[in-house]
């Protein structure tokens, strides 16, 4: 797909879903010399290290492109689970982690909960690009769109147009980059997120805002049926509400009718 498709794409999915962020364009590059032209990373233009999913707000909100190798990132247990760590044994540092802070209730069930999540290996990808796709001068690997519910049940519902698939989910309230980058990425499949604790904290992520994230290359296929789906019924968001009936009022409003003669 062509920068120029990517931009068209995004703009789509941003006006059809009345987006409040612009949809974000992820790639694992082998060296930040890979970075695209006018990248900012954190530690060189803002002279500071950052968490991952604030880089990844920069981009939604800013509209920057932002560049991370392990000289940009503050947040530990992203920097363990993305390789960007001297840890040997990412899960195990993750699992230990868990349960130093009371994320788990002990060892076993934090080492359940790690071997369940994503992972790159020490050194896989040494950097990661994160920008709007819209401006995207690379093909992305990963594809990861904030809404509200209502807006991301839209992009369900074109997933499963397309492919028959219901989304799956995997939720554990907490480190949940891993779900949205690495995820769509490694398993080639579209997944649904609600990003956690941290990120609502350090990146400013709202309340009502979850994501929908899915493998670059799916891109087409999700516009196709955006484009689609409910297309008999009218399906769009905002969801219209249903009208086509009379409503019924309180004992006092009936009252007063009959005396105005409205009832």
């Amino acid at each position: 797909m062509s920068a120029t498709n990517f931009k068209e794409a995004a703009e789509f999915i941003h006006n059809d879903l009345r987006l409040k962020t612009f949809p974000v364009a992820a790639k694992f590059l082998k060296s930040a010399a890979d970075f695209p032209e006018k990248t900012r990373q954190p530690s060189k233009v803002l002279g500071k290290k950052v968490a991952l999913c604030q880089a990844v707000t920069m981009a939604r909100n800013y509209g920057w492109t932002v560049g991370l190798t392990r000289e940009d990132v503050i947040c530990v247990p992203a920097a363990v689970m993305f390789g960007l760590s001297d840890s040997e044994n990412p899960p195990e540092t993750l699992t230990r982690l868990f349960c130093e802070v009371n994320f788990s209730r002990d060892e076993e069930a934090a080492k359940r909960e790690t071997q369940s999540m994503n992972w790159l290996q020490k050194g896989e990808f040494p950097a990661l690009v994160v920008s709007p796709l819209q401006r995207a001068s690379f093909e992305p690997d990963t594809v990861v769109v904030y809404g509200n519910a209502a807006q991301i049940m839209r992009l369900t519902q074109a997933w499963s147009y397309m492919t028959g698939e219901r989304v799956s989910g995997h939720f554990g309230g907490k480190v949940e980059c891993d779900e949205y980058l690495i995820g769509p990425f490694r398993k080639q499949a579209p997944c649904v997120v609600n990003p956690g604790n941290g990120e609502r904290i350090f990146a400013g992520t709202q309340d009502d805002e979850m994501v929908f994230a899915l493998p670059g290359k799916a891109v087409p296929g999700l516009i196709q049926g955006l484009q689609e789906v409910g297309k008999a019924m009218g399906v769009r968001y905002p969801v219209t509400p249903y009208l086509n009936f009379q409503p019924d009022f309180p004992k006092a409003h009936k009252a007063l009718g009959k005396e105005v003669g409205i009832a």
